[in-house]
């Protein structure tokens, strides 16, 4: 029988995307995805967006278009991106993505060879873990605390192993919640610099902010080309619509789109101009004006849960924002153990923390816990319920 190539040999498949598959019982409360609220999406709006981009253009965006991207798409996130983070870049700046997961999957296939060194946060974002793997990089952590990575490890594994990457999520963390603070983030930038690494600022979730001020990111303080920012609208507009794009030096966006010729020889024209209609026509902010009162709620909710029902033994993070919130169990607590009997006996799924590591044996008493795709109600009683089961454990 055909051999497989020997880079599948250590990946596997995505363990939340096999998760899904338990969930089809409606009445699970599930604290497992990182979907948005469907409550978020503005449907009447993309539909009213829809009709008119067909009926003005539609023999251009169902058509082939440029791999680098629809202009008025660029055009509208190049502004975006000054209005709102003060980045300045022309469209050779910029590369339309097919969400940024694809951003990720292209910058480690123009810089990485089987055996290079890529480094990532611990935990990190299991997309990023298994692209990484795919690419056969040799995987090093950098272990985080609250104001995310150490960066005196950070440094330190930047002389020992030479990496070729650094990939981080800066705001909100995917897994953890957790925001690298402005000082740090200068840090990062002078490091990249200095160690001549390439640095991938993943930022999906940094408009999803609940209290406190807006950071600068990683990029503002790059004053070479080190740093690629990745932005996204499947957190904010609509996952489904699977749009980004890539903001760097010239010459990477350029190998990049080279890459993507052969990918996908271009993102949908047509949800590349919903969302430039989204961003140009003003309708960003009020939209996130509109929905972060009710992630804010739901977060809320989950935390002061947390508080009541868990046990004091318990760890876990308090985000200003995102997504996701980071639990450790008592050592010696097996969370995957506890996923099982959850899901089985109280119908209640999360996501076991391990998946998010490098290496199986580390984080076998983490969880993550999402908060978005459920109502407060269903909130509180699946964290009550969860609560209840770990002081049994």
């Amino acid at each position: 029988m055909t051999a497989f190539a020997s880079r599948m040999d250590n990946v596997s498949g995505s363990a939340i995307r096999e998760l899904f598959k338990l969930l089809g019982d409606p009445k699970i409360i599930s604290f497992g995805g990182g979907n948005p609220s469907k409550d978020s999406f503005p449907v009447d709006l993309v539909r009213q967006m829809t009709d008119k981009i067909l009926a003005e253009k539609g023999t251009v965006v169902l058509q082939y278009g440029a791999t680098e991207g629809y202009k008025p798409y660029i055009e509208a996130c190049l502004e975006y991106l000054r209005a709102r983070k003060g980045l300045v870049g022309t469209p050779a700046n910029m590369l339309a993505l097919s969400g940024s997961m694809q951003g990720i999957d292209l910058i480690t296939r123009i810089f990485v060879n089987p055996g290079d060194a890529v480094l990532v946060e611990s935990p990190s974002f299991l997309g990023a873990l298994q692209t990484f793997n795919l690419y056969q990089a040799k995987l090093v952590p950098v272990e985080m605390e609250e104001d995310g990575i150490v960066i005196e490890t950070l440094e330190r594994l930047m002389k020992e192993h030479k990496p070729k990457l650094f990939y981080c999520i800066p705001t909100f963390q995917n897994p953890t919640g957790r925001t690298l603070s402005a000082k740090k983030r200068r840090q990062v930038a002078e490091l990249a610099r200095k160690y001549d690494v390439i640095v991938i600022e993943d930022d999906p979730y940094c408009e999803l902010r609940y209290t406190g001020e807006p950071l600068p990111t990683i990029k503002s303080f790059d004053e070479d080309g080190h740093v690629i920012l990745l932005s996204s609208f499947s957190k904010t507009l609509s996952p489904g619509l699977r749009v980004g794009n890539a903001f760097g030096r010239e010459d990477i966006i350029r190998k990049m789109t080279i890459c993507k010729q052969s990918a996908d020889t271009h993102s949908c024209n047509i949800t590349q101009a919903i969302a430039a209609e989204f961003v140009a026509g003003g309708y960003m902010v009020p939209h996130l004006e509109q929905i972060i009162p009710d992630y804010a709620l739901r977060m809320n909710t989950m935390l002061d849960a947390l508080a009541k029902y868990f046990p004091s033994d318990c760890t876990y993070t308090k985000p200003d924002g995102g997504l996701f919130i980071w639990g450790e169990l008592p050592k010696g607590t097996p969370a995957l153990e506890l996923f099982k009997r959850a899901v089985e006996e109280i119908k209640v799924a999360f996501v076991p923390g391990e998946h998010f590591f490098i290496s199986p044996d580390m984080g076998k008493n983490t969880f993550r816990l999402n908060f978005s795709a459920e109502t407060p109600e269903r909130i509180e009683e699946g964290v009550r319920l969860l609560g209840g089961l770990i002081s049994k454990l």
